[in-house]
């Protein structure tokens, strides 16, 4: 039953302080808000606390909230704002790393043993490749990093990045080619 309402109509409940509502809205979009900001930020304690405080933010902004994009968009908008607030406020950059969960075993070098096990030299050369991924993209200034996450992660549309971002949709093409460019240029001769 839950998953029949709608995000929005759990916004509405929650401006009349329907806590139920409140927990159904956390527990259905944590996890994607969890997630975007460890990829963004890079250290789980500290997205643990960014992603509630995004909720925090939620709930505070919960009688003033107006459905005029999708709800998600509207999460995201606040959960990248609060991203690079962080950012800025502590003026140091954290480790980012780009490497989705299962994602190494997808990825790991063709060459293996016969059992299929890589090779201990296959590991530390994908240790490596691992590390040189994570600092080109480390490099990236924070708004081509978060556009870049929100494509590759959330599957976002230009549109729905241009939104969350606050610029142009011409300005994510834009960011998205130059993160592209840059990274192309760390990695080649990688």
């Amino acid at each position: 039953m839950d998953k029949e309402i709608s995000s929005e109509d759990l916004m509405a409940r929650i401006a009349n302080g329907d806590n139920d509502a409140f927990e159904i809205l956390v527990n259905r979009h944590q996890t994607s808000v969890l997630n975007l900001v460890y990829r963004f930020i890079g250290d789980r304690t500290e997205a643990k606390d960014l992603s509630q405080e995004v909720f925090i933010q939620v709930w505070q902004a919960a009688k003033s909230y107006k459905p005029k994009a999708r709800f998600t968009t509207w999460l995201y908008r606040i959960t990248a704002n609060l991203c690079f607030n962080e950012l800025k406020s502590s003026r140091r950059k954290k480790w980012f790393s780009f490497q989705q969960s299962g994602e190494h075993s997808r990825n790991t070098l063709e060459e293996t043993l016969s059992d299929g096990a890589p090779s201990a030299e296959d590991l530390l050369l994908e240790k490596e490749r691992s590390r040189q991924i994570s600092d080109a993209l480390q490099s990236l200034p924070d708004n081509q990093r978060m556009a870049l996450v929100l494509k590759r992660y959330d599957d976002l549309s230009y549109a729905e990045i241009a939104q969350v971002i606050g610029c142009s949709v011409s300005a994510v093409e834009s960011l998205l080619v130059r993160a592209k460019r840059t990274l192309q240029e760390k990695l080649k001769n990688f």
